[in-house]
């Protein structure tokens, strides 16, 4: 077959699989990782066989909480065009029609657990107002960009295995076309690229024309640097994991030889049988007791090991791993007693700013995929100002943030951002605004009573009860 020549489709679809396929070893390890599938710690290879159980039981997951503790704190609560007040409720009717809001929860954890994450964006066919976004794997979609740039994307690729089949398909973005693909199961120890061949839709042209002109595919990348590449929030902690996990086999293995205590007998003659073979005279057990009627024999017991050393390294390099990574120490220790709020502040410093800074790539990715839906729906606005509106990553005590928040309305800040600060959801700020409006409303048209609340009923007499009086 003769080799595709640069720029042609095949050329596309050969060079983002053969790059995917690289990059789906990272994704495995950084899964693996997160999931506690750690590699078995190491001993001596002897050994190896007899203790598979307590090696299994030896890894303790840290590298599972770091990710964690930054993903509960990236929330997408709607988005904001211009100098709008609160968020656009058009795009956030889009968002949810497609589970997003939910979905956006998953993407932003993958992003952070292997470094990216993707979404996909089409027209709908059944409702022009409302296109479809999809969240992507990072194994099955990769984007390639424009020579010299991180951000216009050239080509796109998402790939997936047929349920019923077994067959690989792929649709390549490219050039405002859409190229659909398949290719039979790769076998195991087979060499190069699958062999591609066109994948036919009905009633569809191939290669389809691409309604939207770019890439729909979209990469949201964590800790992205300046070659385009992104990193997972565990790659630099990995070896800290392992060594934990070989001082926790350690420690199991000194347990195991070590829980029952050895004892040491001075001045006896051990019996022997009639073939001169030695015969155990006393047998340990928590219902026995060994009497020894020489006077002349000691009797004592080997001390047993200090598991301390063994504690103290794994904290060690649990506290490593929480300073490398921002993490609050007492999320990965569970140590907490007799910390006031400032304190815990002050702990929590470090991720917070962690979360917010991790915010700014990711937003963009979820940024351009809100533009990307709004231009499908044939919305004519301008675009260029939209931005995330994210969740305060900030934990705060009720009493703190109502403190913190009547303090700013001191200072003339408008309510609707004191009521985002507080934590409501765009719909509700929308609501409040409204209320608050139909209540200032009324005051104006003199019902000033309406600012204290609802009025409450008159209380019914024995004059209004009865149906003859006037």
């Amino acid at each position: 077959m003769q080799k595709p020549k640069p720029g042609e489709p095949l050329w596309w679809v050969d060079r983002l699989w053969k790059e995917l396929v690289e990059r789906r070893k990272y994704v495995d390890l950084m899964r693996q990782y997160y999931s506690g599938d750690h590699p078995l710690p190491m001993i001596q290879e002897k050994a190896r066989s007899g203790f598979q159980r307590l090696l299994k039981q030896a890894r303790s997951n840290y590298v599972g909480l770091v990710v964690d503790a930054t993903a509960e704190r990236l929330q997408v609560d709607g988005f904001r065009l211009g100098k709008a007040e609160v968020g656009d409720e058009e795009l956030w009717r889009i968002w949810q029609a497609n589970a997003m809001d939910a979905d956006s929860d998953l993407q932003l954890t993958e992003a952070v657990k292997v470094g990216r994450s993707f979404a996909l964006v089409a027209p709908n066919p059944d409702d022009e107002s409302t296109p479809l976004i999809t969240a992507e794997d990072a194994t099955q979609a990769i984007v390639a960009y424009e020579s010299g740039s991180r951000r216009k994307r050239r080509a796109g690729l998402k790939t997936f295995t047929d349920d019923w089949t077994g067959d690989i398909w792929t649709t390549l973005f490219v050039d405002g076309l859409l190229f659909k693909f398949r290719a039979p199961p790769q076998q195991a120890g087979m060499a190069g690229p699958p062999q591609w061949d066109p994948r036919e839709v009905r009633g569809e042209e191939w290669p389809a024309r691409n309604p939207l002109d770019v890439v729909p595919l979209v990469e949201i990348p964590n800790r992205p640097d300046l070659l385009g590449e992104a990193h997972s929030e565990i790659e630099d902690v990995l070896d800290d994991q392992d060594r934990i996990n070989k001082t926790l086999i350690d420690r199991m293995m000194a347990q195991e030889f070590s829980a029952f205590r050895q004892r040491w007998m001075t001045g006896y003659e051990v019996p022997v049988d009639d073939n001169g073979q030695p015969v155990e005279p006393f047998k340990a057990a928590v219902d026995r007791l060994w009497v020894i009627e020489d006077e002349n024999v000691k009797v004592g017991e080997f001390q047993a090991t200090d598991l301390r050393p063994y504690l103290d390294s794994v904290e060690s390099d649990v506290q490593h791993m929480a300073a490398r990574t921002r993490t609050p120490a007492q999320y990965l220790l569970g140590k907490l007693s007799n910390v006031n709020g400032e304190t815990l502040k002050a702990t929590e410093s470090g991720l917070v700013a962690k979360v917010r800074q991790r915010q700014r790539p990711l937003g963009e990715g979820m940024e351009e995929v809100a533009r990307l839906a709004l231009q499908a729906a044939g919305d004519t606005r301008d675009l260029s100002t939209l931005e995330v509106i994210w969740h305060n990553p900030e934990f705060r005590t009720e009493g703190e943030l109502v403190d913190a928040l009547v303090k700013m309305s001191t200072l003339g800040v408008p309510r609707e951002a004191l009521w985002e600060r507080w934590g409501a959801s765009q719909m509700e700020i929308a609501k409040w605004r409204e209320l608050a409006d139909q209540q200032a409303a009324r005051i104006l048209g003199g019902d000033v009573a309406s600012q204290f609340g609802p009025k409450p009923e008159a209380p019914v007499t024995e004059a209004d009860s009865d149906g003859d009086a006037d």
